[in-house]
């Protein structure tokens, strides 16, 4: 009896549990959630993005398309090569005797972009828009269509500058100051992509001072607003609606990825274009390359900045101030050459006929020289060796040069090693160097012998780079070869 008593009262108990496990997650299911902390006020400048409608109704009446037409002569394509004995045969040789009929002459038609800077009409543009047209026309924001005419191109930035041939007064857009970008900085895009008129879009400045190997003065603003073909010599705007780039180049296969030329570099070339109609540059007279890290080591430097000299022009302002191959230019003018194609571009800027202090570092020493900047000028306007052998190490067949292939290959007297062939895969293919090259110098040492070269390589020690002076054409350039432990 006792013990069904016991039972009963511990069921009782277990029931009486239960209960109040279901009435305890019930009560909670009813009671909400404890309110999130708070994070203080949202930054109001980050509730949206700008609107753009402002700048675009301020500049679009400035902002032109810009249709190009040449006639083109098929005569005057380029064409292979005949063979030697066809030469010397009129042109029409064939025509004439298969009776094909006369090719003729057709107009090829190119669109792009632009804008009034000036209000007389002055337009920028790029050179490759405008370049070798005969017939250039313009269609502004209210509707025209007005003739222009070109008054100065700069291939090197791909630059143009043209006027309206009908005179008046016309509204205009202010280039700004492209130094005062700060990437990330919203800007705008105007131009004729496809034809479509006066497409605008939008993005930030991804990146500036791209180098991407279009030509010798590469400075180019990066930007992910949308850019594409016929965009070419269109505005590329800050918020103010200020100019502070000339759309110019775009990737293909890239999206998001578009060039400009800054408006600090565009100034200064249009205002000689529109004084002169051409553009002078200083020049020195060197031919320089990149610093790499491995060849910072065969020249006992820690950094890579400044400029290698790999040859200095005969009677040039470098000669004659004393530079020589193998220096590293690391000031011009007062000005630090920190990435090596910098030098380039600040050469460029410095009055024909200043004189300069140029620093240089020559066997890990800094050394100032003085030369007088000179003037760029526009570029228009199989013998028998005496011995062969096959360097295997290197991957490299080399020829000792007589004294005619020294004519030949115009080394003026100097010594050298024609490079008869390049091993797929080795060292010296990894580096670059090339068939029919010239090796002018190893490690700093003239190599008029193979057995000269040998001796070299021989005592180079071992696990740092070889540092070759190569000659190709009219161009000496450093080569650094990774050599193993």
């Amino acid at each position: 009896m006792r013990k069904n008593i016991t039972i009963l009262v511990a069921m009782g108990l277990v029931i009486l549990a239960l209960a109040l496990a279901l009435k305890s997650e019930s009560i909670e299911a009813q009671t909400p959630p404890p309110a999130a902390p708070a994070v203080g006020p949202v930054n109001p400048e980050l509730v949206g993005l700008p609107s753009v409608a402002p700048v675009v109704q301020k500049v679009k009446p400035a902002v032109v398309n810009i249709f190009t037409m040449k006639v083109v002569n098929p005569r005057q394509r380029n064409t292979p090569q005949l063979p030697r004995n066809f030469r010397g045969m009129p042109d029409d040789f064939f025509q004439d005797f298969f009776d094909f009929p006369a090719p003729r002459s057709y107009k090829e038609r190119a669109l792009g972009s632009g804008f009034i800077f000036d209000p007389q009409g002055y337009i920028i543009t790029n050179n490759h828009v405008v370049e070798g047209s005969d017939e250039i026309k313009v269609k502004l924001a209210d509707g025209r269509e007005l003739t222009a005419e070109i008054i100065g191109r700069d291939p090197k930035t791909d630059l143009a500058l043209i006027k309206l041939t009908t005179n008046g007064t016309y509204p205009y857009i202010s280039l700004g100051d492209s130094d005062l970008l700060e990437i990330g900085d919203w800007l705008v895009a105007i131009g004729n992509p496809f034809g479509l008129e006066h497409t605008v879009t939008t993005g930030i400045l991804s990146a500036r001072g791209r180098s991407i190997g279009v030509g010798p003065y590469d400075d180019f603003l990066q930007t992910d607003a949308s850019i594409n073909p016929g965009n070419s010599g269109g505005p590329l705007l800050n918020l103010r609606g200020e100019v502070v780039g000339i759309n110019t180049i775009i990737i293909a296969g890239g999206t998001g990825i578009g060039f400009a030329i800054p408006s600090k570099v565009a100034i200064k070339i249009i205002d000689q274009l529109k004084t002169t109609g051409r553009v002078d540059r200083g020049w020195i007279g060197v031919l320089i390359q990149e610093l790499t890290p491995d060849m910072a080591k065969s020249f006992g430097l820690d950094d890579t900045q400044g400029s290698l000299v790999g040859d200095v022009v005969v009677g040039s302002p470098a000669e004659a101030g004393g530079i020589k191959h193998g220096d590293i230019i690391v000031a011009f003018d007062g000005k630090p050459i920190k990435a090596w194609q910098e030098l380039t571009g600040i050469v460029a800027d410095t009055p024909i006929g200043k004189t300069v202090d140029v620093v240089v570092v020559r066997d890990k020493k800094r050394v100032t020289l003085k030369l007088t900047v000179g003037k760029l000028e526009d570029e228009t306007a199989g013998g028998t060796g005496t011995q062969s052998t096959s360097e295997v190490e290197l991957g490299l067949t080399l020829r000792e040069l007589t004294p005619e292939m020294q004519t030949r290959y115009g080394l003026d007297g100097r010594t050298g090693l024609l490079v008869e062939g390049v091993v797929n895969d080795s060292v010296a293919a990894e580096a670059g160097i090339q068939p029919q090259d010239i090796i002018m110098e190893v490690d700093r040492k003239p190599v008029p012998t193979l057995n000269e070269y040998r001796r070299i390589v021989r005592q180079h020690p071992k696990g740092t780079p070889l540092l070759l002076w190569v000659k190709r054409g009219n161009q000496t350039i450093f080569y650094s070869l990774g050599l193993g432990d």
